[in-house]
């Protein structure tokens, strides 16, 4: 590395150190107890129909959304959350629709992203409200209290009013965060004790940005987040300090050398000369598991849009990476999983000019050849274009809450009206 550049990085990761929140608040939540609250909530009935393709366990979404869905789930106490811009649906792991409400019964918004913490056992998932007319724009992050979605739940309405499009989640051992783009404060970070108990909660605000941050499967406290420039990957780890306040401990960054990188293109669909959008080379999730960070990225790979994949040390050194791509078809709006023993679960969708747009996934032992997968696995089929243009911004890719071990991916596939349907699979490497 260049002299310049390495001072440079050393500087900067010197300047980030110690960084502290620039601003505080107390949140106080929006207590239901339970799920439906007691049965006065809307009910919202979608997906089930169980069954195994190839040997697979697979079963419907919601489909009940247009062309940007944004499926995501959760996976643990013996449930299935799955949730979506039309609303949050609880189904058993065998596939069996349990409950489910529209999303303004957690306090309204849309993009969710969820996860279930296996430390601390709670599901969570948070909601962007943009259109409230006291401009607030609140984000409102819910946490159950227990494993069981079905009990109570507090949301914790955090004003973000100069955000300006939805954010990522991300939580460890001892915290949750959340950044979003938009204003000079882009990034939050909540106690997860305050929040499960349902108690009053401080928020802690930090100035710009300091990244997506991680999912943390792995039993430590500290945060993870982590940026991408055209050159670099940046690891900020942030922790308690003294006071019991986050404050910044480690910055570190490292090239990337990725063999792609520039910005995913439009890709094309039968019957039609629309194109679909591809998503972005950002990653949509980010793991920690076993002392690695895990993503996968929808890129540019000769004209088409391809998935590149994942692992890099802590220190942001890579171990391994993969490629996804074919000379006719594009991949699309990928996410990972990533279970104990270090097995990666790929998802994403394909589509092309003799197909619509499908679900599937690969996946890999943690013991296989280094940056291979094995053959995809196609989940759903598209059965008609959609109209162009968005197509959701990401997809769902967890590890099973409970036993670790199991891996879980939800993606889109076009309904007979060119709507987003979706399918959730189990794989057991």
């Amino acid at each position: 590395m260049p002299t310049a550049l390495l001072m440079a990085l050393i500087l900067s990761s010197q300047a980030l150190k110690d960084v502290t929140p620039v601003r505080t608040e107390v949140v106080t939540p929006i207590h239901q107890d339970s799920f439906n609250k007691g049965g006065k909530a809307k009910n919202r009935r979608q997906g089930g129909n169980p069954r195994v393709v190839d040997g697979n366990f697979i079963f419907d979404g919601s489909s009940d959304g247009d062309r940007q869905v944004d499926p995501q789930i959760a996976v643990g106490g013996g449930f299935v959350l799955h949730g979506t811009n039309g609303g949050i649906v609880i189904y058993g792991k065998d596939g069996n629709y349990v409950d489910g409400v529209p999303q303004r019964e957690f306090h309204d918004g849309i993009d969710p992203k969820l996860f279930f913490d296996p430390h601390n056992r709670v599901f969570g998932f948070d909601l962007w409200v943009y259109w409230d007319k006291a401009k607030i724009k609140p984000v409102n992050i819910s946490i159950s209290e227990t494993s069981d979605p079905r009990g109570a739940w507090n949301t914790f309405a955090v004003p973000s009013p100069q955000e300006v499009d939805g954010g990522a989640i991300g939580y460890s051992r001892k915290w949750i965060a959340y950044s979003f783009p938009g204003g000079p404060e882009e990034t939050f970070v909540m106690k997860m004790a305050e929040v499960k108990a349902g108690k009053p909660a401080t928020v802690y605000h930090f100035a710009g940005s300091l990244g997506e941050p991680a999912y943390t499967q792995d039993r430590v406290d500290d945060l993870v987040f982590v940026k991408l420039t055209d050159t670099e990957i940046i690891l900020t780890t942030v922790g308690e300090a003294k006071d019991g306040s986050p404050v910044v401990k480690k910055v570190v960054s490292a090239p990337h050398h990725f063999e792609h990188f520039g910005w995913p293109p439009e890709s094309p669909m039968k019957g039609t000369k629309l194109k679909t959008a591809s998503g972005d080379r950002n990653p949509k999730n980010l793991v920690i598991q076993g002392h690695f960070l895990w993503f996968s990225q929808a890129v540019n790979v000769n004209g088409r849009a391809g998935v590149q994949w994942h692992q890099v040390r802590l220190d942001g050194k890579f171990v391994q990476s993969g490629l996804l791509a074919d000379p006719l078809n594009s991949y699309i709006q990928t996410s990972v999983a990533v279970n104990k023993h270090n097995d990666l679960l790929v998802g994403f969708q394909e589509t092309g000019p003799d197909m619509f747009i499908s679900g599937r996934c690969a996946w890999r032992k943690g013991s296989d050849k280094i940056g291979s997968l094995r053959p995809t696995i196609k989940l759903g089929e598209g059965l008609a274009a959609t109209k162009g243009g968005a197509w959701g911004d990401y997809s769902g890719s967890v590890v099973d809450g409970d036993n670790l071990t199991d891996l879980w991916t939800i993606q889109s596939a076009a309904t007979a009206k060119g709507t987003g349907g979706t399918v959730i699979a189990r794989i057991r490497p």
